[in-house]
């Protein structure tokens, strides 16, 4: 190697390394809008294989048999997932990749504590830490995710599970898996111990998700996003790899922020998310009034009349449209109704489905227009001024009893002003309620036309009465 040569090689590494960290901000910052997500994903991968591909070189790594076959068949099983998984099971494919985020941090930091543990050189009071951290966090991520993903798919209970003194077990789980910590940091004591930590912090994660209910899910995978990142940025200190830690970083701000909007959307702490168990007083309330008022039941035809002749009609997306596939029916009717000159707009509240964005991405793969789609503060005001507003599969965020009852469970959670339209079509399998386990105003009120019956369905005949109408 000529004399100079290792000092610019050093530089181009450097520079390179802050080309993979813009890109990576570049692509985070075009996630923030349906329109540019697609770009924003490829800059992100692009900067993840050029950070790859810098470590490989500048750690001196020339064996690349098993990485190279380790990203083929790792991304062909991403590429084979991405290609064939329903829009109804994207939140538990999301809370698996947290999971497995956490994961691999474990794998990595208890490598790493292995190797060094097996050296000559006793483990730096530094790395010790980080490895424990990266420990830590990953583990409970891994298991937390886990649980998520059981509850999603239906493995598990969706409501939240309870038992006597579990918030005292969680303390005295959490406290073990610390002192273990602190422990292996002292003394650098043996598998052993790393074991027995990973063991009681597996535990734990199950414990803490355990108690949340399907309510809290789009929160408990933000948080669990966030965590995720925290252990892939503490397995940067481990490995010493700056690209590590500001990847790790930045996906766990951005999950921590996120997580923030979703229960300032709820109008809940994230204490109270963790352990509120919301759903569970209300739905052993709910069950003796639920339907023994009347409501206002009407069919396609005379529904598609008020459609079709309205002005302004406000969609609100919920779950069960998801659970319907519904959406690119749905796209059809919107596409309908503006030939005949009615505006469509489409309402998304922060917590609607089973994951942060979930109505987005949704409507998105069904191809309705990006400047159609708008967030609870910017089309609220908007509902005075509707003629209809067509809620499909939503609840607990149209029940105008988060602002209205002070004894409601979900009092205070910001909802869309569904119930101030001149006119409400609700279209609903029957009036059970939704997560929050409360009966909902709405479908009783006097304005509220209620279609009963599959979502894909009902919006099948709405179009084709449209048509006639």
């Amino acid at each position: 190697m000529m004399p100079g040569s290792e000092g610019a090689i050093s530089i181009i590494m450097g520079l390179t390394y802050l080309l993979a960290a813009a890109l990576f901000i570049l692509g985070l910052r075009r996630l923030g809008s349906p329109e540019t997500a697609r770009s924003g994903n490829m800059l992100g991968a692009a900067g993840m294989l050029i950070a790859v591909v810098v470590t490989l070189l500048d750690r001196q790594i020339v064996d690349f048999v098993w990485i190279i076959v380790g990203m083929v068949v790792g991304g062909a099983i991403g590429a084979v997932l991405a290609r064939t998984i329903k829009m109804t099971d994207m939140p538990q494919m999301v809370a698996l990749f947290n999971g497995f985020g956490g994961g691999a941090s474990v794998l990595v930091a208890s490598g790493e504590f292995i190797r060094l543990a097996g050296g000559t050189d006793a483990i730096g009071i530094e790395s010790s830490v980080a490895i424990m951290l990266s420990l830590l966090i990953g583990t409970v991520t891994f298991s937390g995710s886990l649980v998520a993903f059981g509850k999603l798919q239906g493995l598990i209970t969706e409501r939240a599970v309870t038992f006597p003194l579990q918030k005292s077990l969680n303390l005295l789980l959490f406290l073990a898996a610390l002192g273990l910590a602190v422990y292996l940091v002292a003394t650098g004591a043996g598998v052993v111990y790393l074991v027995a930590m990973v063991a009681v912090a597996l535990v734990l994660g199950l414990l803490l998700v355990l108690p949340i209910g399907g309510a809290d899910m789009p929160v408990v995978i933000a948080l669990l996003n966030s965590y995720s990142g925290l252990a892939a940025a503490t397995t940067g200190f481990v490995l010493d790899n700056n690209m590590l830690i500001i990847a790790g970083s930045l996906v766990g701000a951005s999950g921590f922020i996120l997580t923030r909007i979703m229960t300032r959307a709820m109008n809940r702490s994230l204490i109270n998310v963790m352990f509120g168990a919301l759903g569970e007083a209300g739905s052993r309330a709910a069950g003796d009034q639920i339907g023994k008022r009347p409501v206002r039941d009407t069919s396609a035809e005379d529904a598609a009349v008020v459609l079709a002749y309205a002005r302004h009609v406000i969609v609100v997306p919920g779950y069960g449209l998801a659970v319907s596939q519904a959406q690119h029916h749905l796209r059809e009717l919107g596409t309908l109704l503006e030939s005949r000159g009615v505006r469509v707009s489409y309402a998304i509240h922060p917590v609607a489905g089973r994951m942060p964005g979930h109505m987005n991405v949704l409507l998105a793969e069904a191809d309705v227009p990006y400047d159609r789609l708008y967030d609870l503060e910017s089309i609220n005001d908007e509902f005075d001024r509707a003629d209809v507003a067509m809620v499909v599969g939503a609840n607990d965020v149209v029940n105008p009893a988060a602002r209205d009852q002070e004894d409601s469970p979900i009092y205070g959670m910001p909802i869309l002003n569904v119930d101030r339209s001149a006119s409400v079509l609700v279209l609903k399998r029957s009036l059970s309620p939704g997560f929050a386990g409360i009966d909902n105003d709405l479908f009783y009120m006097g304005k509220t036309m209620m279609l009963f019956g599959d979502a894909k369905e009902s919006i099948i005949q709405l179009s084709a009465a449209v048509k006639s109408a």
